[in-house]
């Protein structure tokens, strides 16, 4: 279980530097990070360029599938926290002991 999820991180990892790549190269409104390539980069991605967006479509879904599946998989494996695994003394949380709790007592002048 633990080699799939470590499988499923660096896909992860993988398609958010892929995606990011593609969604700059995509010409925008104002030209974007393609002109910056100069011609070979308006023709790559010019007008025509639905195979761009269907390749961005597909990086985007196994991006959020692989985000999905981590954290399925991280809450079926593990019941604990980073907290718990610490074995720090005194952030368990208070037993509960059905005593109600003590009444406080104020710095109250009132009546006086």
């Amino acid at each position: 279980m633990s080699l799939l999820i470590t499988l499923l991180y660096i896909l992860f990892v993988i398609s958010a530097i892929v995606l990011v790549v593609v969604i700059l190269l995509q010409e925008g409104k104002g030209g974007g990070f393609g002109e910056a390539l100069g011609t070979a980069g308006q023709q790559t991605f010019g007008v025509g360029a639905s195979g761009i967006h269907k390749f961005t479509a597909a990086t985007a879904t196994v991006f959020l599938a692989s985000a999905l599946l981590i954290h399925v998989l991280n809450r079926v494996e593990g019941g604990s926290t980073v907290v718990d695994d610490l074995g720090l003394p005194g952030l368990d949380a208070p037993a509960d002991s059905g005593a109600p709790a003590p009444a406080p007592t104020g710095g109250s002048t009132e009546g006086q």
